[in-house]
């Protein structure tokens, strides 16, 4: 039986991918256990829409600071060293914190804290694939989505757990668990790769300088950014999933619940079935889309998330079908564009800027951002399906660009196909 293509990649990976594929469901088990429960979790302790909204936009203007200073001190400490400290603050540090939260004051300093995860976001990526195979990154991209999505799997746990011993107990003893197994996470991750070529490379050049006099250089690398199509199509597309990924991910569960009166010990269905539809087609689809030119898979997977959202509106009370039906079209989605983007994103930068030009796009995402939570929880206080109105016009923006940054791909000279 000849192996499927993904399944080569995953036993092929060497290195470095190798050494964060693996380590990936260490943080994909205990974040995947908690994340449906956040919203909720602050609900149940006194806090209210704007007040949830509030703290995502602050928190995201944090990362902005965060994002400005990740290229610069990934290229001072190497990429291993600041994923290690970084990882270790902005995610074991916040779960902490949450587990401990008591009120309003207690989310927004989890938040703030939460919101150093910019910094190993940069760092985290360019170990990842500075010394991979470009040939093998959505290879190497789709396994990380399945190493996060395949542990949704042990999402009815959680639900579980919370009928039992009810919401506020059992989402503090998850965020203890998960502060343990970020920690883990950041060791294996640590131990099981080595610097990149071009890590060491600015770790040289950047010998001596302090972070200021290294930022003094991004005048250049922003000049270069405005000047490269490609580079700007990817990041309007980054800024269309990093909208949509923070109204969903904070406001779904409040639909659910509050509006459609689904009970809070059953939000786990949907995570569940979400990793079901996405696992099935990353392994049925993917042979079938690299037959496509590029801009296709991509613009039908931000339809479909679109599509998705216009479902989630139109969701009667206690629909429990019509819900399910939209998280496996949401996933289809997923599936198809996000593995695109983050493509797009590592052949549409010069490498050996990657980790500042990373960080300018990354501040310019949440600027752009940050101001959507606050808009967000508005728009929910007035209809809980209000947030995903918002949504659906920004996916269907978002197909727009994915069609124009494909053709402009094809254009430069990449492939226009899926490798």
């Amino acid at each position: 039986m000849k192996r499927h293509k993904l399944v080569g990649t995953l036993l092929g990976l060497k290195g470095n991918p190798r050494g964060c594929v693996f380590a990936e469901p260490l943080w994909g088990i205990p974040f995947n256990l908690y994340a449906p429960y956040i919203s909720v979790f602050m609900l149940s302790l006194g806090l209210v829409d704007r007040q949830i909204g509030l703290i995502l936009s602050i928190s995201w203007g944090c990362q902005v600071f965060f994002s400005l200073m990740s290229g610069a001190i990934t290229d001072k400490l190497g990429r291993r060293w600041t994923t290690l400290i970084f990882d270790i603050i902005a995610w074991s540090g916040s779960a902490l914190l949450s587990a401990l939260s008591l009120n309003f004051w207690w989310f927004l300093a989890a938040g703030m804290v939460n919101s150093v995860w910019r910094i190993t976001q940069n760092s985290w990526s360019c170990l990842l694939v500075e010394d991979a195979d470009p040939d093998e990154l959505v290879g190497i991209y789709s396994w990380i989505y399945i190493a996060n999505i395949i542990v949704g799997f042990a999402a009815p746990l959680a639900g579980l757990l919370i009928a039992k011993y009810e919401m506020a107990p059992t989402v503090r003893g998850l965020y203890f668990f998960a502060a343990a197994m970020f920690t883990i996470k950041a060791l294996v991750t640590f131990f099981a790769t080595k610097e990149t070529v071009q890590g060491e490379v600015r770790r040289r050049e950047t010998r001596g300088r302090n972070l200021f006099a290294i930022l003094g250089g991004y005048g250049g690398v922003l000049k270069a950014i405005l000047r490269s199509k490609r580079t700007l199509y990817t990041g309007a597309l980054m800024l269309v999933v990093s909208i949509t990924s923070m109204i969903s991910g904070n406001f779904l569960a409040i639909l659910a619940t509050k509006k459609l009166g689904i009970p809070a010990d059953e939000l786990s269905i949907f995570p569940f079935v979400r990793s079901a539809v996405v696992i099935a087609l990353f392994f049925l689809v993917t042979q079938a889309l690299a037959k496509l030119p590029f801009k296709i898979p991509m613009t039908l997977g931000f339809v479909g998330y679109a599509l998705a959202q216009i479902i989630y509106v139109c969701a009667p009370s206690r629909g429990y079908a019509v819900l399910i039906a939209g998280t496996a079209l949401e996933a289809c989605g997923f599936a198809v564009a996000n593995p695109m983007v983050d493509r797009l994103l590592v052949l549409s930068v010069d490498p050996r800027e990657r980790a500042r030009i990373q960080s300018l796009l990354y501040v310019g995402v949440i600027v752009l951002s940050s101001p959507f939570g606050w808009i967000a929880g508005g728009l929910s206080q007035l209809d809980k399906a209000y947030p995903f109105i918002l949504n659906a016009l920004l996916f269907a923006l978002g197909a727009a660009i994915a069609f124009a940054a494909g053709r402009a791909s094809e254009k430069s000279g990449d492939s226009a196909r899926p490798a």
